[in-house]
C-alpha cells in the first residue's frame, strides 16, 4: 500500500484499472473466458497482419524506389553514351567510361 501511496495520481488510476480487469476476467464463467480468449487472439492475430503489411509495404516502396533509382542511372548512362557517340569518341573509350559493354554502346 506504501508503495501505492507513492506513485502519482495516474500511475494509481492504471494499477486500479488494471485491477478491476482481472477482477472482471475472473468473473466470467467458462464459456465466456473461452469467448473472451478466442476475441482476445483474434484481436491479437489482426494486429501482427497489420504489422505484418505496413512492414511490406515499406519494403515494396524501397524496392520500388531502388528500381527507380536504378533506372535512371541506366538512362543517365544511355544518355553519355549517346553524347560520346556524337563528338566521335570510340566504342572502347566509351565502354571503359560507362562500364557498358560494346554491344549495349552500339544500341544505343
Amino acid at each position: 500500500m506504501e508503495t501505492l501511496q507513492r506513485l502519482p495520481f495516474k500511475a494509481r488510476k492504471a494499477v486500479f484499472e488494471r485491477l478491476e480487469q482481472i477482477g472482471n476476467l475472473a468473473s466470467l464463467t467458462l464459456e465466456e473466458r473461452m469467448k473472451y480468449d478466442a476475441s482476445i487472439n483474434t484481436y491479437r492475430t489482426l494486429l501482427a497482419v497489420e504489422e505484418y503489411e505496413i512492414e511490406q509495404r515499406k519494403k515494396e516502396r524501397e524496392e520500388g524506389r531502388e528500381e527507380g533509382r536504378e533506372e535512371g542511372r541506366k538512362e543517365e548512362k544511355e544518355e553519355m553514351v549517346r553524347n560520346l557517340k556524337q563528338l566521335g569518341v570510340s566504342t572502347d573509350i566509351i565502354a571503359k567510361a560507362t562500364g557498358l559493354p560494346p554491344e549495349e554502346i552500339e544500341k544505343a
